[in-house]
């Protein structure tokens, strides 16, 4: 059976991406351990909150270059919202550098007349990288659940695998290559079509 090393670094409820995780058929072991992130098959970094507190607390437990490797090894990889932006160089929400594991920033929604920040409940994804294995078995246009006032911003575009449209603005709602994927959405509260994803990741592992 295939271990998913799920981050620990104090930001965010763990426990229900986990639950996520093994209801899609994972064994899950919560870490911030080096050594066991660098044994897991697999690695996901969820998180929720602000960029720089998520920066300090990787700093504090000397996370950054594990998950730096563990990006590296070719080991499948998934960000969960907060833990896609912080695979980031900035954000705008804060002074820290990120991750700098995908070139790029980390954007504020602008404001719009009738506009509600964050970005907040159900919406509808648009498919850009439309063969990924992480959307197996999905219909072209899922709905699915986010909570964010902030969006990434990649410099290549061709790692964009989805948008969402808030308002005016189409911003990146998740990013893969190779074995890097990251979704701003929360599949976990994603009723059906969060879960299909998260058993399309487990597969992976496989």
């Amino acid at each position: 059976m295939s271990i998913i090393a799920v981050i620990d670094y104090d930001m965010g409820n763990l426990h229900s991406a986990c639950k996520g995780l093994e209801k899609a058929g994972a064994t899950t072991k919560i870490t911030d351990s080096a050594q066991e992130i660098a044994q897991a098959d697999a690695i996901v970094l969820p998180g929720v909150g602000s960029f720089d507190p998520a920066i300090e607390h990787l700093q504090e437990r000397d996370l950054i270059y594990p998950i730096q490797q563990a990006v590296k090894s070719g080991k499948p990889f998934l960000g969960i919202c907060l833990g896609l932006q912080i695979l980031f160089e900035s954000s705008e929400e804060g002074k820290k550098e990120g991750l700098g594991i995908i070139k790029g920033r980390v954007k504020r929604f602008k404001s719009e007349a009738n506009l509600t920040i964050p970005h907040m409940g159900w919406n509808t994804l648009n498919l850009t990288q439309n063969q990924h294995p992480l959307w197996k078995n999905l219909p072209p246009n899922p709905y699915l659940y986010f909570v964010h006032s902030y969006y990434v911003e990649p410099n290549d575009k061709n790692v964009i695998a989805s948008q969402v449209t808030h308002g005016t603005q189409t911003v990146t709602a998740s990013i893969a290559q190779d074995n890097l994927m990251a979704v701003q959405f929360h599949p976990e509260k994603s009723s059906d079509y969060g879960l299909q994803i998260l058993t399309n990741f487990v597969e992976l592992t496989k």
